[in-house]
């Protein structure tokens, strides 16, 4: 499977819940593919645009909030919204387009997305805890699918926690890991290189001190 197909695979499920959210209850798989393409171009757009901001801005790869808001305006998310050129002109912030992606956020329209994502509570839910956060769909169907509970089966992927990279040993021969083979080869290249060099020098002395290369003196 390509890197391509597993994040399309990953981002599926999340379009299918906003569908769901919207109102579908159905869609074809071309559609549902469409969505998808458009989905994963757009956050790439919005995390190159995001990158590249917080070079420009301070020269990190971490981004701040404030490369978050440049990168939103760059890619139309934030509307209205003046320059920041006029901003300074006028010498106050232009808030409005913020104003209203929040409000779209937190307001009425999303709350059934969140509600999908499990970020809010259904009607008749009880919180047992007092201020503790609710799961995503998506921990919630990895601790479903997990029968211990823990993440162990996800190591070493893109759903979990990243595998410690341990040396591979080779049995037999004169290297014990790959990287002492790569040395070794490496190594020999050179003195297989240097002898081929050697042979070639000492082929042209040869063919310089020899007779027939030398002019003919008439008796």
């Amino acid at each position: 499977m390509s890197p391509n197909t597993l994040h399309d695979s990953l981002l599926r499920p999340s379009i299918l819940h906003i569908l769901r959210a919207a109102g579908f209850n159905a869609t074809r798989p071309a559609a549902l593919d469409t969505l998808v393409d458009l989905a994963s171009r757009y956050i790439v757009l919005l995390a190159s645009q995001t990158a590249g901001h917080a070079f420009a801005n301070h020269n990190d790869v971490v981004p701040t909030v404030m490369d978050v808001r440049l990168a939103l305006q760059d890619v139309g998310a934030l509307r209205p919204q003046i320059g920041i050129m006029e901003e300074q002109s006028r010498h106050e912030e232009d808030t409005r387009g913020m104003d209203a992606f929040l409000k779209w956020m937190m307001g009425d329209e999303s709350r059934e997305i969140r509600r999908i994502a499990g970020m809010v509570g259904s009607e008749g839910d009880v919180d047992v805890e007092v201020g503790s956060e609710r799961e995503d769909f998506l921990t919630a169907l990895k601790k479903k699918h997990s029968k211990t509970g823990e993440e162990s089966r996800f190591q070493g992927t893109v759903l979990g926690k990243g595998a410690d990279v341990k040396p591979v040993r080779l049995e037999g021969g004169h290297s014990e890991s790959i990287e002492g083979w790569e040395a070794r080869l490496k190594e020999q290249h050179q003195i297989s290189k240097l002898h081929s060099t050697r042979h070639s020098s000492s082929a042209l002395l040869s063919s310089a001190s020899s007779p027939l290369s030398e002019p003919l003196i008439p008796s």
